[in-house]
């Protein structure tokens, strides 16, 4: 357990405690577990990594409101945590929600991010866009509209033992690529009270829905240090258009890594790729 921020933080850490320091942050539904191989194949090559259950996942602390949830003070989660381990910067990635905290937090501190990696999740201003004038955007981020609605999203997603909150693991090329029992894991976590609002609370904190798309009051300060984006081609809540237009925010050096064939969750269905993505934009 990690104290942060005014919170406990339950995270997974593994690596030499003098190695540069990776914190890998999760996305919706999911918790610490999604960056298992990432974690020991990144100790195996001599770094630092931490994944923690984010605020209001797994075992961490997960404070009441919608307000708790705004990305100020998640990004103030992953400077805490950072500097929890005397560090005063470290490698930043993150997947889905954890993609767009660690976009934020790399505007907002870039002296404390050394290099950033995003999962699925372009440039918050490009994926902005695409909502607004791609109708195939418009169409993938559809479900955000019902994760908006305090207390039905809760109600659809817990029917039925959470059987629409297990098929999200099922969408994309890859239905095997997350195991069951991580399934299990990951809604056993949400069910207990108040967690699933909680994870809900991060869409309502930052999105509001309007004209068939969602909206963000999220602004990204510059995107200055080596940044790499990790985009699966059949991810189903993505598209190519925000993933391609993710270059015109970014003023640091960056690549864009399209893993053809691949889905949503590419810790899972691309591990070594992933893993070997990020130890290599933290050796350059």
């Amino acid at each position: 357990m990690v104290k942060a921020n005014g919170l406990r933080f339950r995270a997974m850490v593994d690596g030499p405690a003098d190695g540069e320091m990776f914190i890998l942050l999760h996305g919706f539904p999911e918790g610490a577990e999604s960056w298992s191989k990432q974690v020991d194949a990144l100790a195996r090559a001599g770094f630092l990594a931490v994944a923690p259950d984010l605020r209001g996942y797994g075992l961490s602390d997960a404070p009441e409101g919608v307000e708790s949830y705004s990305i100020d003070h998640l990004a103030d989660d992953v400077r805490f945590i950072i500097n929890s381990f005397g560090r005063t910067a470290a490698h930043v990635a993150g997947h889905d929600w954890g993609a767009m905290v660690a976009w934020y937090f790399a505007g907002r501190h870039p002296e404390m991010t050394k290099t950033l990696t995003a999962l699925s999740v372009p440039h918050p201003a490009a994926l902005a866009a695409a909502g607004r004038g791609d109708q195939d955007q418009q169409e993938r981020s559809r479900y955000v509209g019902l994760f908006l609605i305090e207390g039905k999203a809760e109600h659809v997603l817990a029917d039925d033992d959470y059987r629409r909150l297990r098929a999200m693991f099922l969408l994309g090329p890859n239905p095997d690529a997350v195991p069951r029992s991580l399934v299990d894991h990951f809604t056993r976590a949400v069910s207990r009270p108040g967690r699933l609002t909680a994870a809900l609370n991060y869409y309502r904190a930052n999105l509001v829905s309007g004209g068939g798309a969602w909206e963000t009051s999220i602004r990204i300060g510059p995107i200055t240090m080596p940044t790499v984006l990790l985009w699966g081609d059949q991810d189903p809540a993505l598209g190519r258009s925000a993933a391609e237009a993710t270059a015109r925010h970014v003023e640091g050096e960056y690549r864009l890594e399209v893993l053809e064939g691949a889905g949503h969750w590419l810790q899972f269905e691309r591990p070594t790729e992933v893993s070997l993505a990020l130890a290599t934009a933290a050796s350059k």
